[in-house]
C-alpha cells in the first residue's frame, strides 16, 4: 500500500497509472502492426513485382508475335497480287492465241465450213470443231475414210501449232440402235462412239505430229444430242466428232515461302546471342 502510494506521487499531475499502462500497450501493438505491415510488403510485394515483370515480358512477346503476323499477312498479300496478275496476263494471251487459232481453222477448213459440214466455235476459253460424221466415216463404221483423212491432216496441222493445249476428241452418235449384222463389234452406240473417238486421236497423233499427252479420247454416245432426234436432219447433226482445245493456264497452287519469323525475345537474365 505504501508503494502504490509512492508510484501515485511520483506521476505527472493529472496522469493516472491505468492510462499509462494502456499507451505502452498501445505502442507496442503497433510495433507488432508495422512488423507485420512491413513482412506482408516485403513478402507479397515481392512476388507481386515478379508477376508484373512476367506479364510485361509476355505482352512483349505478343507484341513481337503480332507485328511478325502483320508482315507475314502483307507479305503474303503481296504474293498473292502478284499471282493473280500473272494469271490474269496469262489468261489475255491464251485468250489471243485461242482467237488465232480459230481464225487458221476457220481459213484451213473454209470450204467445209461453208458447206455446213464442220462448226468452229470459241466460248469463253475453249475452242470446239464440230464434224459431222459424214465426212470422216462410212456409216456404221469406225475406221476413217480417206476423204475423212485428208480433212484431219488439215485439222491436224492447226492443232499441232496449238501449244500447251488439252484437245479432247468426243464422239457421238444418235439415238438410233445398231444394226444386228455390226453388233458383233459394237454392241450400242456407246462403243461406236468411242471407237471413232480413238481413231482420231491416233490419226492425229500419228499423221498429225501432234503430242500424245495432249490428247483424249472420248465416247459419249447418244445422251448428249445438238438436235432432236426426231427428224433425220437432226440425227444427221448429232453424229459427229468434236474436238474441244481447252487452254492451259499455271495455277495458283505454289507455296508462298513466308518470312523469316523475329529471334523469339531473350529470357530474362540471359545475354543476347
Amino acid at each position: 500500500m505504501a508503494d502504490l502510494y509512492a508510484d501515485r506521487k511520483n506521476l505527472p499531475a493529472g496522469e493516472s497509472p491505468h492510462w499509462n499502462n494502456l499507451t505502452r500497450v498501445l505502442f507496442v501493438f503497433g510495433l507488432v502492426m508495422g512488423g507485420l505491415a512491413a513482412w506482408l510488403y516485403w513478402g507479397y510485394g515481392e512476388k507481386l513485382r515478379e508477376t508484373t515483370e512476367q506479364l510485361d515480358e509476355k505482352n512483349r512477346e505478343v507484341a513481337l508475335e503480332n507485328q511478325r503476323l502483320k508482315e507475314h499477312v502483307g507479305y503474303l498479300t503481296q504474293q498473292l497480287d502478284e499471282a493473280v496478275a500473272k494469271v490474269s496476263r496469262e489468261k489475255e494471251e491464251e485468250m489471243a492465241r485461242l482467237k488465232a487459232t480459230q481464225e487458221d481453222m476457220l481459213k484451213a477448213m473454209q470450204k467445209e465450213v461453208e458447206q455446213g459440214q464442220i462448226k468452229v466455235t470459241q466460248i469463253a476459253d475453249r475452242l470446239s470443231l464440230n464434224i459431222v460424221d459424214k465426212i470422216l466415216f462410212p456409216s456404221g463404221e469406225a475406221e476413217i475414210s480417206e476423204q475423212g483423212k485428208e480433212v484431219l491432216k488439215r485439222v491436224g496441222a492447226v492443232l499441232k501449232q496449238a501449244k500447251d493445249k488439252t484437245i479432247r476428241i468426243e464422239g457421238h452418235t444418235d439415238n438410233v440402235p445398231i444394226a444386228k449384222p455390226l453388233q458383233g463389234r459394237f454392241p450400242s452406240n456407246w462403243e461406236l462412239s468411242t471407237a471413232r473417238a480413238t481413231n482420231v486421236v491416233r490419226f492425229l497423233q500419228d499423221d498429225g505430229g501432234i503430242e500424245a499427252a495432249s490428247l483424249e479420247a472420248v465416247g459419249r454416245g447418244e445422251y448428249h444430242p445438238i438436235a432432236s432426234n426426231t427428224k433425220p436432219a437432226g440425227r444427221s447433226q448429232n453424229r459427229r466428232i468434236e474436238i474441244i482445245l481447252f487452254p492451259r493456264v499455271s495455277s495458283l497452287g505454289k507455296e508462298l515461302t513466308a518470312p523469316k519469323k523475329p529471334a523469339a525475345p531473350a529470357a530474362k537474365g540471359t545475354p543476347a546471342k
